[in-house]
Parts: structure tokens; sequence; C-alpha cells
């Protein structure tokens, strides 16, 4: 059904601090697009935006950052993805807004992308989008592009002042597009004194990071986390890792001169990043392990080194899914007899454990299929439980957590894997066809979408299509809200199990089953 297009010469334009901007407006609803927040020199701290004369569009979705997209298209049906232009000049943002009106104070959420601190955009996935979101909750909803991987996490400061916090760089393009967003966010109807950064996966990891890094303070004043964290062990930056990417690409591209690193392509870059992997993987050091790195600008990690004292103020929001990363789980597991799925789980554990596992399992989860216990989340989970419990012990905000448990209608019932809460908490289920469940999926999208914007709006994520009130985390009364087909609240119910499931030495390959 059509709706009303406007994009003139003259409306819709908005006034930032370094010039004048034109989006589009569709139906009720604002678009700008691909708006530069920072500039950026190689390895170096992002940069103001030079002001302009006349009007800039903000039309097109900016350029995403390296590395390539993949080889070929894959795993669509479940987290519909779409892949951009690239460039090192990246630093750019996406506003959806229901008003231009400077005076209109709409709460405002800054969204994280996913991927590690390696990959993924503003874009990625297509349930990304914040237009459905923005209208749902009256909200003002950005999307950033930034610096990763070696353009964003190389540390090079051997070879200059002006590289001090290369380490961080892909970092200080959020800290300077939270500052954009500060000074200019009231000309798009937003409230610079209400702002929500949330992020999922990488992003959520991003969104915890920003609380540890006090040139960040006073930019935002809520948090939203969705399957962010994990273990400090597994984070933290080793001090040799720099230094080794940069000796092994320097020996492989036949030169011992930072200049040439310097005049060398993203695509050349990350090209021996590749050469490379398989080298440095004999001395146990990951190309994969791009993230912050502690210095005096980046405190350290929450769960090691203790919550600055602005980010014990915000209000945070986190959780998981139940099953992160299951998405070798088999099809049509409702297809088994009760026994058959024992022995398949059974036959996932060689080792031994099944038993304890699946008797933990059936405590916390008594409705799920027990076949669900082999992939239950043993990553995010514990190191959520603890930095929440760590949050009640010093005293910070209130903390509510959540856990996505809904089913999805593909192969006989899936499991809610990495990404999959995305959709309902954006209101995009429309756009990713497998989150589609007559009689369910509305319902539900509107009990997380609305949790997300009340929270943004109040810090409380209570809402009128929960069915129960949504306690705060407290020490030894730990509630956790469970989105699922019928949403609830379970107290302290998983601790035991997704500790005792990491104990376990988990074969993949399951063998088939007959039935």
């Amino acid at each position: 059904m059509a709706q009303e297009f406007i994009c003139t010469s003259t409306e819709p334009v908005v006034q930032t601090k370094e010039g004048k901007l034109r989006g589009f407006k569709l139906g009720s609803t604002y678009h700008f697009y691909g708006v530069k927040y920072a500039e950026c020199k190689r390895w170096q701290q992002p940069l103001p935006v030079e002001p302009w004369d006349g009007i800039r569009d903000a039309l097109s979705y900016g350029y995403i950052t390296y590395p390539a997209s993949p080889d070929s298209p894959n795993g669509d049906l479940m987290v519909p993805h779409r892949f951009w232009p690239k460039s090192e000049d990246c630093l750019n943002l996406n506003i959806w807004t229901q008003s231009i009106d400077k005076n209109a104070k709409k709460p405002v959420m800054v969204w994280m992308h996913g991927g590690g601190y390696a990959s993924g955009s503003a874009i990625e996935m297509v349930a990304y989008d914040g237009r459905n979101m923005s209208e749902f909750g009256d909200i003002v909803f950005v999307s950033i592009n930034h610096r990763l991987n070696i353009l964003g996490f190389l540390d090079v400061s051997p070879y200059g002042e002006e590289y001090k916090n290369s380490a961080n760089c892909g970092m200080a393009d959020l800290v300077a597009a939270l500052q954009w967003v500060h000074d200019n966010i009231e000309a798009f109807g937003g409230d610079p004194g209400n702002v929500t950064i949330f992020g999922q996966s990488g992003g959520g990891g991003k969104v915890s990071t920003l609380m540890q890094i006090p040139a960040a303070d006073g930019l935002y004043h809520k948090v939203i986390v969705e399957s962010g964290l994990r273990a400090v062990a597994e984070r933290k930056v080793d001090k040799n890792f720099s230094p080794a990417i940069i000796k092994a690409i320097m020996e492989h591209a036949g030169t011992d001169k930072f200049e040439d690193l310097l005049a060398m392509s993203p695509e050349e870059l990350l090209k021996w990043v590749d050469v490379i992997t398989p080298e440095l993987a004999e001395q146990g050091i990951s190309t994969r392990n791009w993230g912050p790195f502690v210095n005096d600008w980046f405190v350290g990690h929450a769960l090691e080194d203790g919550f600055t004292e602005y980010g014990k103020t915000v209000p945070m929001m986190l959780g998981s899914n139940i099953a992160e990363f299951g998405f070798a789980a088999p099809a049509n597991k409702y297809g088994y007899t009760e026994e058959e799925r024992e022995e398949y789980v059974k036959a996932a554990f060689p080792d031994g454990g099944a038993e304890k596992l699946m008797e933990l399992f059936r405590k916390a989860w008594p409705n799920k299929n027990i076949i669900d216990s082999i992939y239950v989340d043993d990553g995010y989970r514990p190191s959520t439980l603890e930095y929440m419990d760590l949050r009640v012990k010093s005293g910070c905000a209130p903390t509510y957590n959540y856990v996505f448990a809904f089913e999805f209608p593909y192969d006989g019932g899936k499991s809610a894997w990495h990404c999959s809460e995305i959709p309902f908490a954006f209101r995009n289920t429309d756009k990713v066809a497998i989150c589609n469940k007559p009689g369910v999926s509305e319902l539900l999208e509107n009990q997380m979408s609305a949790a997300w914007v009340n929270f943004a709006r109040t810090g409380n994520p209570n809402n009128e299509y929960l069915p129960v009130e949504w306690p705060e985390w407290k020490e030894g009364a730990g509630a956790s809200m469970i989105f699922d087909e019928k949403c609830e609240v379970k107290v302290d119910f998983d601790r035991e199990l997704s500790a005792y499931h990491k104990t376990l030495n988990f074969v993949p390959v399951v063998p088939k089953m007959n039935f």
C-alpha cells in the first residue's frame, strides 16, 4: 500500500553543527542515511567533520568497513544479510526518526552492530533496519559504522605520537559518533540527555567496553547488551598481539618500513593478514583476536578491573539466547521417542555427563525438548550471570536480565540461536521469514520491542504486553524474563546447568538416528 513520500530541495532538511542535511520521509518516518560523524586517517584518532556550505544529501547508506563479504551466500534464511561497498572512510551513521522538531526530545537508541571487532556493518543484517522500532516506540534510532580489525585495532603506537591510541581506533570512532549524537541529535527530534546504547554479540561487547571508557561518560544514559558478554580471558588482547602481526606482515611484504604499511590498500593489508594467519596460529596468536587494548584510555573489562564510577550509575538490560551456537541441531527433534532423544544426547557426550546434564536441563527447562540440552549456551550465560552479580555487589543502577527461548518453526522446531532475537526486538519479523509463527510472533514482537523502547525511555523494561512483572536482578534472587511463546519470570533457574554444560566434552557430529 502506497505511503506518502517526501524528498524535495527544501524538505526534509535539518541543520547540524557542521551543515545542512537532506533526507527523505516515508510514511511517518524521516530517514537520514550515510551521515558522516567524523573523518579518519589510518591508525589515528577520529577527527571532526569539516563544516560545509549548502545542503548535503543523506539519501544513501554510507560505505561500510572492511573485510570483504563472504565468498558465497549462506545462512540467509536464519539471518538474512546484505552487503555494501567498502572503504576505510566509513565513519558514518544512519537515523530513523518521527520528528525533526528540535524541541521534540524523544528517546534516542544508538545501535552497535555485531561481528566481534573484526567484521559486520550497520546495515549487514536486514533486521537492523530502524524504521519499525522508531515508529512503534516513537524513538530516534541511530546505527553506526566504524573501523574494525586491522584498521581499527592494531597497536602501532611505537611509530609515532599520533598513533598513541591506535589499538583503540575502532572504539574511539564509537565515542566520536556518540559525541556527534550528543551535539546534533536535537535537530532530529532526539533528547541528548536520554541516549541508550545497545548492541548484540560484538556490538554488545562494544557497549560494555564503552562503559569502561571515561571519554564516553555522559554521552549515554542507559545500556542494553544482547549476547555480548563472554569470559574476560576470551576477550583480552595480549600485548604481543600487534607486534607479532606487524612483524609477520613486514617479513612477507619484504619491507622494514612502517610507511609501507601506511601506503598499502585495505585489501592488501587484509590479504597479508590471511597469509600470516597459519604461522601465527602456531605461535598461539589468533588473527581473530581483534579488540580494545587496556591503557589509560580504556581502563579494562569490568569483570577483571571493576566498574567505572559512571558505569555504576547507568541502568542496564542484558541477556542471551537459550542455544546461542546451536546451529548444528538436528531436524525433526519431535519425531524421536523420548528414549531416542536421550540416546541422542548421550551420543553427543561420549565421555559421560549426559545423565546429569539432562537432569539439570529438565529442572531448568521442563517444557523443552531434551535434545536442546546438547546446545545450551555455556558461553554468554555464565559470563552474564557473573557480570550481573558483580553489578549488584558493586551497588550499580538497576539491572534487568532476559533469556530469549523462542522455538522457531524451522526443521520441526529450532531453538533460539545467536542473533535470532534481533527481528523481534526491532519489530522486523516481517523481514525475516523464519520468525513468523501465526498467533505467536506478533505478541512476542510487541512484548520484546516494548521492553527495549520502554527501557530506553524510562530505565524500566516493563510494559503492557508482558503477562507478569519483570523484577530487576537482586543478589540471591536473580530474576530472568523468559521471552518465549508464553513469557514468564524464572529465578536463579539455570546457573548450575550452564556451568556444568561447559565442563563436558561435546562431540559435534551426532549419529543420525532412525525413527
